[in-house]
């Protein structure tokens, strides 16, 4: 297989826009499976996680290989619910082209912003495919207009469908002037009705003056009023979406087998190969300020980025790659350059949904999955040991949402703290740590949802029963003002003592994490002990101060100390470095921080003045109001995450079950003074009662 007959693809769109069902008949046209899986019935390939089969939705990315009309595509199924958009992000890292599936009636819709914005973070060329065409208020134009106002996608009708509704008939393509029609699973190709031609003509115009701001050749001909060939179309339409300039627009109704085999000939005619991908550069492991390079040839050396894990109870941990250059075969060793350890490859498999092939090697493009890694995660660089290089890594959002487990039986505890683990080895946006001073495990998470899952496997997969807390909000710490302070820390106990010094200068560092400048000079502090120093801070950080939350956006210098030549050690450094930077840090005005949420409703008229009212009771901010449909309206707003517990429910009471939302994770804001206090007080009481 040549690289330029290969394509990496995602499929992404908002929950329920029938991503998973078009899949599906991917796999049935392509001859993967004999016959339709449905998403209703459990029995969908790509959703092939118990609780995919029981919800309906799609919660792990998974990856399948199948071949169209010469070319082998990998898929990857992405899912749509916001609870779990790490997994998009970390598939559009290492796919090369996307089909943004939409709502033939709900058009663009939250999560597809969501995805669409991830997408042009990584520059994805992507197609559109209007599903759904025969569903009740089914509007191709309508979708068209949104993503070229809401997510300025420069949108271009490829097609133009035959009616829509009940009335959906067939699809004409705009560039060859052909019309389908579908019957059992075949397409027939029949003359345009007459009714369609002016339209089809129309649409034409559009797409040849559209790629003629691109194309020389055909800016010539249109001026000139000669006729534009198919084969000219084809490659400029192919090179202006390969650089983002148009995105395609094709349409169908998976369902019903209508319209998906000419959306994969659009895949193999429109979305990039490696080659077209090109290069990928890194970072010198030496020198971060210079880059690195590795085009998509196997004669390169070896470059991969791992993009995601999952423990199959059948062949252990499972490490997903995509490999951008050179080859890599079994028992070779590699170097992770993320984590600067060797590793040895084991099986190389190709992974088909739940099914799997063991190969022998793997080149450029290909998505494999590894066994046998012991230190390499999600993001981690693996790469050939004599040229290393640095990638890109893929970007986390923080978490939001907390709860408190602890196994129903007490000797599970260790069971479950390694399950947990293992969890979060594969789902790098659940994070678990230990409260000592309560002696329970902490869970937090993207959402209700996402804590839910966990939970449900944790039972499941790895028999461990669970009792499980309230959910409550994933608070944040951080300073307002600067700070110093000089600590020394000496303790003398018979024998060997204690001794260490640091002078710390702490400030905010809004947006840009937690950052340490060592400003020691003439050696006051050895250069080991420095590191203690960084050490001991970066310990204090992930327990909190006030709260017991992790710590935001603090810069620390260390402007001075001094050491003893017997009694200063590593603990020493680190003890009381934590102990001067807790005592700067209640001197800085510290502040709780509270995840915001981008909070979207989608409802009739008839409600719009009683859900804002109760936004803004939430302490909401209305950001914007717009025309949805006709009779309804799209509501955007920022709304603390600790006022939407239980509103789920609110919204169906107000508008009779008529509206729906949706949020996702915007940013850590500053709690309000009276309500930090109560918050505190809340907290300091749990503890105390906890104690007792």
């Amino acid at each position: 297989m040549t690289l330029t007959k290969l394509r990496n693809i995602g499929i992404a769109a908002h929950i329920d826009a029938g991503k998973t069902t078009v899949t599906e008949r991917i796999l049935f046209f392509t001859g993967v499976n004999r016959k339709v899986g449905e998403v209703h019935d459990g029995a969908a390939t790509m959703d092939f996680m118990k609780q995919e089969q029981e919800r309906g939705i799609t919660i792990a990315s998974a990856a399948i290989t199948c071949q169209w009309k010469g070319s082998q595509i990998n898929i990857i199924d992405t899912p749509g619910h916001v609870d779990f958009t790490v997994e998009v992000e970390r598939s559009l890292r290492v796919i090369d082209g996307m089909v943004a599936v939409f709502c033939a009636v709900g058009g663009v819709e939250p999560q597809t912003e969501t995805v669409w914005n991830q997408a042009d973070r990584y520059k994805v060329p992507r197609i559109g495919f209007v599903n759904k065409m025969d569903r009740t208020g089914a509007d191709y134009n309508d979708v068209l207009s949104m993503m070229n106002k809401y997510l300025d996608a420069k949108a271009v009708t490829f097609q133009v469908p035959m009616g829509a509704e009940d009335n959906f008939e067939g699809i004409i393509d705009v560039i060859e002037r052909k019309a389908y029609t579908f019957q059992d699973s075949e397409s027939i190709v029949i003359d345009i009705p007459e009714e369609y031609k002016q339209a089809t003509e129309d649409a034409r115009t559009t797409l040849v003056e559209r790629l003629a701001d691109f194309d020389e050749e055909i800016m010539d001909l249109y001026f000139a009023e000669k006729e534009v060939s198919v084969e000219l179309l084809k490659k400029a339409a192919r090179e202006a979406t390969l650089k983002l300039l148009i995105t395609p627009v094709f349409c169908g109704a998976a369902y019903k087998n209508k319209g998906v085999q000419l959306m994969l000939d659009a895949v193999v005619d429109y979305l990039p190969s490696p080659i077209d991908v090109g290069a990928i550069v890194g970072m010198d492991c030496d020198d971060p300020e210079k880059t690195r390079s590795r085009n998509p040839s196997a004669k390169e050396p070896f470059a991969a980025l791992a993009f995601k894990l999952i423990n199959d109870p059948f062949v252990g941990q499972q490490t997903f790659i995509r490999i951008y250059s050179g080859t890599i075969s079994s028992g070779m060793q590699i170097l992770n350059s993320t984590k600067g350890k060797h590793e040895r490859t084991g099986r190389i498999l190709k992974i088909h949904a739940k099914d799997r092939e063991e190969i022998s090697e793997a080149g450029p493009g290909d998505i494999v999955a590894l066994i046998g890694m012991k230190f390499t995660k999600t993001g981690d660089t693996l790469c050939d040991n004599d040229h290393p290089l640095y990638l890109e890594n893929i970007h986390i959002p923080p978490t939001v949402i907390e709860l408190k487990i602890n196994p129903a039986k007490r000797k599970d505890q260790e069971r479950m703290i390694e399950s947990l683990r293992k969890l979060s080895n594969e789902d790098p946006s659940f994070n678990m740590r230990y409260d000592d001073e309560t002696s329970e495990t902490v869970v937090s998470g993207m959402g209700e949802l996402h804590l839910e899952i966990i939970i449900d496997r944790l039972r499941r997969e790895f028999d461990v029963e669970v009792e499980v807390g309230q959910p409550s909000v994933a608070f944040r710490e951080a300073i307002t003002h600067e700070a110093d302070f000089d600590l020394k820390y000496a303790k003398q106990s018979g024998g060997k003592g204690q001794f260490a010094r640091t002078v710390l200068r702490i400030e905010p560092n809004e947006g840009k994490g937690y950052e340490f400048i060592d400003k020691i000079k003439g050696g006051v502090i050895p250069a080991e002990y420095v590191v203690s120093v960084d050490k001991g801070i970066k310990k204090t950080l992930v327990g909190g101060i006030i709260a017991g939350f992790p710590i935001l956006d603090v810069k620390v210098t260390l402007l001075d100390g001094s050491y003893h030549p017997v009694d200063s050690s590593d603990m020493a450094f680190q003890t009381c470095a934590s102990m001067c930077f807790k005592n700067a840090f209640l001197k800085a005005n510290p502040v709780l921080l509270e995840p915001v949420m981008k909070v979207e409703v989608n409802t009739p008229d008839d409600y719009i003045g009683e859900i804002v009212g109760n936004l803004n009771r939430r302490r909401g901010k209305i950001e914007s109001m717009r025309r949805y449909r006709k009779g309804s309206q799209k509501l955007n707003g920022f709304v603390p995450l600790m006022e939407m517990f239980g509103y789920a429910t609110q919204l169906r009471n107000i508008s009779s079950g008529r509206a729906n939302y949706s949020m996702e994770f915007h940013q850590y804001e500053a709690v309000p003074k009276a309500i930090q206090e109560e918050e505190l007080k809340k907290i300091a009481e749990k503890k105390r009662l906890e104690k007792s």
